[in-house]
């Protein structure tokens, strides 16, 4: 197996580190609110489609599996132009703009969520693969590592790989600079405000039981470790249903096609979440929310299970056999 991935992209440090060999192209997002950058990016993403086929027949490529991003479109065309079957993956609840391009001419469509108007043969939900540091996390290991009582509660703060500043802000304000809390934190903050949270941190009266972490390579110690979420709504909610975890989720306001608002009313209509907008986020808000789920333990029950129902740990084997079942049906 090896990969493609677009030059300049966290996939060009990743991968090699995961012990895969990775090939790169020359790829830009379409920025859709400047019209020359679109149209650059639509002539570099057109260019690299003989680049793409030529790294794919070099590595004898079997299948193609496409995960969405920038390569997705070039790699998924040059993969119909070698006739070699084409397996496309969709995390969110709706398509991107790559697999809008190439559902109708892909083998199979991996879908994370049910989307509208996606109920063809070649169309499957699969939920969205969730890595295996979650899946087998350990809550007494991760207790351990974080210095947390068996019979503590624990929150875990959250948001995403570049952190999110409406939640790091209220949840040190909240949990650290005000009196009251019964329960411990675990907080990955990201790079950009670490250095601001934790000076504030190291000034806060109550700051026992805080743990500010700037950035956590997997997040199955964090998941495993809490009882209950403050977290942003992208590819998380697949790692907190994994284990059973309930959220309190503040979607992006402005992620792409608003898909971390649907993301969370997914987990909030089974009863595994509630929704704060972003604007509506601040230290008070953040303490009804929280304390209304942690200090609630039949709540917190129901709401743990709701989440358990939603996963999808069967998500990664599920796709990698819808590869290998046209590999194997190959002439």
């Amino acid at each position: 197996m090896s990969f493609l991935g677009a030059r300049g992209r966290l996939e060009a440090e990743l991968v090699p580190k995961a012990g895969y060999e990775v090939d790169l192209l020359d790829l830009s997002g379409i920025d859709r609110k400047n019209p020359i950058k679109a149209a650059r990016a639509a002539l570099q993403a057109a260019a690299a489609i003989p680049r793409a086929r030529r790294l794919i027949r070099s590595r004898g490529a079997d299948a193609v599996l496409g995960g969405g991003g920038f390569v997705a479109g070039p790699a998924g065309v040059a993969a119909r132009r070698l006739k070699l079957p084409l397996v496309l993956t969709e995390a969110d609840r709706h398509l991107g703009l790559a697999n809008r391009l190439l559902a109708r001419r892909a083998d199979r469509v991996c879908l994370a969520f049910e989307i509208e108007g996606m109920d063809r043969p070649n169309v499957k939900v699969t939920g969205r693969p969730v890595g295996r540091a979650v899946l087998n996390a350990d809550r007494d290991r991760a207790r351990a590592r974080f210095g947390i009582a068996p019979e503590a509660r624990c929150l875990l703060v959250m948001g995403g790989s570049q952190g999110a500043r409406t939640i790091n802000l209220a949840a040190v304000e909240a949990l650290a600079e005000r009196p009251g809390r019964s329960f411990d934190v675990v907080h990955v903050s990201g790079s950009r405000d670490y250095a601001q949270l934790r000076e504030r941190l190291d000034a806060a009266p109550h700051r026992d039981g805080y743990t500010l972490l700037e950035y956590e390579p997997d997040m199955g110690d964090g998941i495993a470790a809490s009882d209950l979420a403050l977290a942003r709504s992208g590819g998380s909610v697949f790692e907190l249903t994994a284990l059973g975890r309930p959220a309190v989720l503040v979607p992006y306001p402005y992620a792409t096609a608003d898909h971390q608002t649907a993301n969370a009313e997914w987990m909030a209509g089974a009863g595994a979440a509630t929704v704060v907008p972003d604007s509506e986020l601040d230290a008070d808000r953040l303490l009804v929310e929280v304390d209304g789920i942690l200090g609630d333990p039949e709540r917190l029950e129901t709401m743990s299970e709701a989440s358990l129902g939603l996963a999808r740990p069967e998500a990664a084997a599920d796709v990698a056999g819808e590869v290998m079942s046209l590999i194997g049906g190959r002439p």
